[in-house]
């Protein structure tokens, strides 16, 4: 069974995010509620059927998340053949009901991430998400030992179809997408929410270089198709236009319930470049595994990639295109150690080193061919001058 929640973000906003879980279904409870409902396709009248339906609890006026509070309650349930759902054993509250479907919208697809990320606290961001949704959203009170009944819909959502392909004609198959959607005030949201280091939109292009990105809002949207080398953060990509830039990319404009077909893409074979080194300590020369590397644009600093030092200090970026960058290190620190044992002989009695944080650096780099072998070092950061009694 497919399940949704209301899952804490890294940046600790609650927000209506897809997850997968299996679970059985609950029996009646005289201590709790039900709800049971329908729900119908909004563009063909007809049942929605194995449509997932959740309820998120609502927020409670006077609740105030803190970072590591448990997550707010939600129950999820599929519809059957008859597009009708029940769900036992429901705590009693206020809730948010609606119910997702392949080819309908998703909320997950649909929420401004930019916008809720702006704003500061735990409860400002949950409502901020509730708020983009709720012209979707149905609310439903659950009381003890009487069942609520709900008419929901799931409405058909806009998609984009496309190609993409090498430029010596052969399909570029297995290729990832990263997806923008223009904001209200003109400016870019990414389209999904990359969690657990996976990918923010699992579409991938088929055996013929083919893909379609399904359950959108309307809107004007950027595409582009990431190489499956890396992480989607590491990984390099071409935009519809044929460009590595992201803020050079082509619009496409998609209404509510369109197919917009044409958003082709062309790799280029040649002119890209392995980007490659090691990070280490100024004073001593011994490896920082724990430290991001950032190649960003010299012109406006738009992030071309990211990554993750290795165990041994090193990182390296795959098919870089030409061009001039700023590669930033940052985040580098020793982690706290303890040391074998005391000087008494004791393990157990071993003393705890500190962590050792280090100073951001950054380096200019112009990129015309493979550069393997860059050497960034860091410098520690001074200890902490002890407080005067």
């Amino acid at each position: 069974m497919k399940r949704w929640l209301l899952l804490c973000t890294g940046s600790a906003a609650c927000l209506l995010i897809a997850g997968c879980d299996k679970h059985p279904a609950k029996k009646p409870d005289p201590t709790k509620g039900a709800v049971t409902g329908i729900v119908i396709c909004s563009d063909t009248g007809k049942p929605a059927r194995f449509a997932t339906v959740t309820l998120s609890a609502a927020p409670r006026n006077d609740e105030k998340l803190e970072d590591g509070q448990p997550l707010p309650a939600t129950e999820s349930t599929v519809t059957d053949l008859e597009g009708r759902f029940q769900l036992e054993a429901v705590e009693p509250g206020r809730y948010y009901a609606f119910a997702t479907m392949e080819g309908y919208l998703d909320p997950m697809r649909g929420l401004d991430f930019s916008r809720i990320e702006s704003l500061q606290g735990d409860r400002a961001q949950n409502l901020d998400a509730i708020s983009q949704w709720k012209d979707h959203l149905t609310e439903v009170t659950v009381h003890v030992h009487r069942t609520a009944d709900l008419a929901l819909q799931v409405e058909r959502a806009a998609e984009i179809a496309g190609t993409v392909s090498f430029d010596d004609g052969s399909p570029a198959i297995g290729m990832h997408f990263q997806l923008s959607r223009q904001t209200e005030k003109n400016g870019w949201t990414d389209v999904g929410l990359m969690l657990f280091s996976d990918w923010s939109i699992s579409t991938t292009s088929d055996g013929h270089g083919r893909f379609t990105l399904t359950n959108l809002p309307a809107g004007v949207y950027k595409v582009c198709a990431v190489m499956p080398a890396g992480t989607e953060d590491s990984a390099p990509r071409i935009c519809l236009g044929n460009t590595f830039r992201r803020k050079n990319a082509a619009t496409i404009k998609v209404s509510a319930g369109e197919v917009s077909a044409g958003a082709d893409i062309v790799i280029p074979l040649n002119g890209m470049h392995t980007v490659a080194g090691t990070v280490s300590a100024l004073a001593d020369g011994h490896a920082l595994k724990q430290a991001t590397v950032r190649l960003l644009y010299a012109d406006d600093r738009e992030k071309a990639r990211e990554t993750r030092c290795a165990d041994d200090g090193s990182f390296s970026f795959e098919y870089v295109p030409e061009d001039k960058y700023i590669v930033q290190v940052s985040g580098a620190q020793d982690p706290a150690e303890k040391d074998a044992q005391s000087s008494s002989g004791n393990p157990e009695a071993g003393t705890v080193n500190a962590v050792r944080h280090y100073l951001d650096k950054e380096i200019p780099l112009t990129v015309l061919d493979a550069m393997d072998d860059i050497q960034i070092q860091l410098t520690a950061v001074p200890p902490a001058k002890p407080r005067e009694p």
